[in-house]
């Protein structure tokens, strides 16, 4: 029986134990602080298609992450679980200069091809995409994608957990190497996960690497409605700011992106209120929804914004990733599966092709120390 340890039970923690628990030979065990997770403070907006960033690989990422989560469904329906954590709504994407809508719609019909799960497009006067989301103004056109979906990252992990009944320690850990394996919480373990996110160095540089990984603090504010909002689609205007509506009557407002106040995870109520009142231009009735809950998280940010995963440089049988971003629910997933398959008894062995090119990635964001 090999021993697995995970370090770090977000979107990725979560998923690699998942699909771990499903080996027979494996035995999970998954540690986890918990402090300050990105997934549970996660806005969840699934619609990578209309991003215009030149990195190819990334936008291959968050594509495939993206349709990973019609494997991820059906396999935890398969071992029981609520799939409640997801809905496909649809996305509504506004632009100061709505001219620049007919250019995002023209993109996302050529990506359609190759992702046919973004669903219908069109452009929408307010009139009709009223009906869609009552209340909703401040724009003359907007951007439709019935495709895109929310997710509610920390009931997924949650699910994920569930499913995987492995044995999750909720502390701090270091990681120690020894002649064979690794030393965890004073136990021992063949293989390790470190799905810390922000916090990787904290793990790694005492070992003598060099992370390039960056704290980015992010708030969401969440209201409680009169009207349950579970079909109304998402509202990605410009600027930093979603709507995120959820059945139930909850509609969720985020997140900001502070660069400069490393790991604090104290509430802004200066930031939050300076957010609402962007977004009540857009949805006058914010300002009398009743404030339900605010909530913090630190993303994990590299140099060049790109995410990383793989086996660490020197540290045979650890794998690790970082570096998601503000799009850790629409990679966390699939880097989490993969992962899992590096570990597994496929070593490291690809089941779709489309994936391999996806898998060949490169851990020069960690170094070790000269």
């Amino acid at each position: 029986m090999k021993k697995v340890a995970i370090v770090g039970a977000g979107i990725v923690g979560a998923t690699a134990a998942y699909y771990l628990s499903k080996e027979a030979d494996i035995e999970v065990t998954v540690f986890d602080f918990g402090h300050g997770q990105a997934t549970k403070a996660a806005a969840g907006i699934i619609s990578p298609w209309f991003s215009k960033r030149r990195n190819k690989a990334w936008y291959k990422m968050a594509r495939l992450g993206a349709d990973f989560y019609v494997d991820l469904l059906a396999d935890l329906e398969k071992s029981g679980q609520q799939v409640d954590f997801y809905q496909c709504s649809g996305v509504f994407l506004l632009k100061n200069d709505d001219s620049k809508l007919e250019e995002l719609y023209q993109l996302a019909l050529q990506r359609r091809d190759e992702s046919p799960l973004i669903g219908e497009l069109a452009i929408l006067d307010q009139a009709t995409a009223s009906n869609l989301f009552p209340g909703l103004e401040g724009f003359e056109r907007l951007l439709y994608a019935s495709g895109g979906a929310r997710v509610d990252g920390q009931l997924l992990v949650t699910r994920l957990l569930g499913a995987s009944q492995v044995k999750v320690i909720n502390k701090e850990v270091s990681l120690t190497p020894l002649s064979s394996g690794y030393q965890i919480d004073n136990q021992m373990f063949d293989q390790v996960i470190l799905s810390t996110g922000a916090w990787l160095g904290h793990i790694l540089e005492p070992l003598g690497y060099e992370v390039d990984v960056r704290p980015q603090k992010g708030q969401l504010r969440d209201y409680q409605v009169p009207q349950d909002m579970g079909a109304y689609p998402v509202v990605m205007p410009e600027g930093e700011w979603d709507l995120i509506p959820f059945p139930g009557g909850k509609l969720s407002l985020g997140a900001t992106h502070e660069n400069d106040m490393g790991f604090d995870l104290t509430v802004d109520e200066n930031l939050l209120q300076q957010m609402a009142e962007a977004a009540s231009s857009f949805y006058p009735s914010l300002k009398e929804a009743m404030i339900s809950g605010e909530r913090v998280g630190i993303r994990a940010y590299t140099s060049d914004f790109s995410p990383f995963f793989g086996q660490v440089p020197n540290l045979s049988g650890v794998y690790t990733a970082s570096g998601l971003g503000s799009s850790g629910l629409t990679t966390g997933p699939i880097i989490g599966y993969h992962l899992a398959q590096m570990q597994s008894a496929y070593n490291g062995g690809i089941k779709k092709k489309e994936h391999e090119e996806f898998v060949i990635t490169f851990l020069n964001n960690i170094e070790l120390s000269k």
